[in-house]
């Protein structure tokens, strides 16, 4: 049985709980570590004070927001994963973050345990143990849901007065609710039943569609090798460039989604998401490719970003598929570099201006004018060939039907051979 463990901690009404439940029922010496993936000052506040308050021996906060954003979002972002359509993934994507975090302090601290607060029934839990598995795989897991007796809040809350542990949290929590910069996920109350509309009070980030701006905003992004790296013509960091067009694009109305996903543990459950800085990056990097991926690439990047979305929300992030799927789609992005002008109106995000010194777009080719480069008598000869199986199908069957019909026989000439009305 682990006797040093370490809680990746929250400071929520769960992890809290989790702290002193391990001390009692492991007897062991508990340390905290919380990962800085953007979920803003408010939430940070006090955290290690809290946590030691608890019970752990020592609380960490590790600033992580720069790797998470430019490690993380933005090969996914490169890759165009979205998960069934509509989900930017942004829980999903910083787990393998704070997971990784975790087990480098458990190694640097010689701790033989790592525990989660991720509940039995979410995907979460499937993310932190995967990641432990890939990284500390001789580490104890411990998932105190999966354990315990304590059965929701009212339970963890009566855990922590009977041991005179301070806390913030209420007994009545409105939503379940997940924040790093590059989302806000919302989920429970009144989103439990699918046939509730969302709440209007329900969005943190992004102004309602119909109170946003009567006037459009145009945002310039410049990417090289597919990153973003300066907006409105100003170099950034990954995190900063993020941060600040979620301000801009939330005053839009930009990013929200009301989705009903599948989970990977197998039920359904609804999500609102609240994604503004990334849904402009994802339409503008789609506007880039348009300009420098040829059809079979683009087509290519687009069949194999589904099955990336999926590894992604699946917590297989350190893996070698991950690893090899992501070589191919950085091999891709080598050509992605130029400027993208998107317009932001009424909780839209639309490209409108795009320029890149590797376009294939040329309008000499593109023309209805007279060219030099593309013949349009060539087009008979390809569309004749293309055309070819559909072609030899219909004569097959109109021989068939002579044959049952009139007794007219349809002879099906060879290719290559010059018949009238034929091949």
């Amino acid at each position: 049985m682990a006797k040093k463990v370490v809680v990746a901690y929250s400071g929520g009404l769960d992890t809290s709980a989790v702290i002193p439940w391990l001390k009692e029922n492991y007897n062991c010496d508990v340390y905290a570590v919380v990962g800085d993936v953007g979920q803003g000052a408010e939430e940070l506040k006090g955290v290690e004070k809290k946590a030691i308050n608890s019970g752990a021996e020592d609380c960490v906060v590790v600033d992580l927001k720069r790797e998470f954003a430019e490690d993380y979002c933005f090969p996914m972002l490169i890759s165009g994963s979205i998960y069934e359509s509509r989900y930017l993934l942004g829980t999903s994507i910083a787990r393998p973050i704070l997971a990784k975090a975790q087990v480098e302090y458990a190694q640097a601290i010689g701790a033989d345990g790592l525990c989660h607060g991720c509940t039995g029934k979410g995907n979460d839990q499937v993310r932190f143990e995967s990641t432990y598995a890939a990284l500390a795989p001789t580490l104890e897991v411990i998932a105190p849901w999966r354990i315990w007796n304590l059965r929701g809040r009212e339970d963890l809350l009566k855990y922590l007065a009977d041991r005179k542990i301070p806390t913030t949290a209420s007994a009545t929590k409105i939503y379940s609710r997940d924040r790093n910069l590059w989302h806000i996920s919302h989920e429970g109350a009144a989103l439990e039943d699918p046939w509730n509309t969302v709440p209007d009070d329900i969005w943190m980030l992004t102004t309602h569609p119909w109170q946003a701006p009567d006037k459009p905003q145009d945002v310039s992004i410049t990417f090289d090798r597919g990153r973003p790296i300066a907006l409105n013509g100003v170099g950034m960091s990954g995190d900063d460039l993020v941060i600040k067009l979620n301000q801009i694009a939330g005053k839009h109305g930009v990013g929200r989604v009301d989705i009903v996903e599948n989970r990977l543990v197998g039920m359904k459950s609804r999500g609102c998401y609240e994604t503004p800085g990334g849904t402009v990056l994802m339409e503008a990097l789609r506007g880039l490719e348009q300009l420098v991926l040829d059809r079979e690439t683009l087509h290519y990047r687009e069949a194999q970003a589904l099955k990336f979305a999926e590894i992604i929300y699946n917590g297989a992030w350190f893996t070698p598929l991950r690893e090899a799927m992501w070589a191919g789609f950085e091999n891709i992005a080598r050509v992605m570099n130029g400027e993208i002008v998107v317009r932001l109106y009424k909780g839209t995000a639309t490209t409108v201006r795009r320029k890149s010194p590797n376009s294939l777009f040329n309008e000499a080719f593109a023309t209805f004018s007279k060219d030099e480069v593309y013949d349009q008598k060539d087009a008979g000869g390809f569309i004749r060939l293309f055309s070819l199986p559909s072609r030899i199908a219909a004569l097959q069957k109109m021989a068939k039907k002579s044959k049952g019909g009139n007794g007219r026989r349809v002879e099906v000439k060879p290719v290559g051979k010059k018949v009238r009305g034929g091949v």
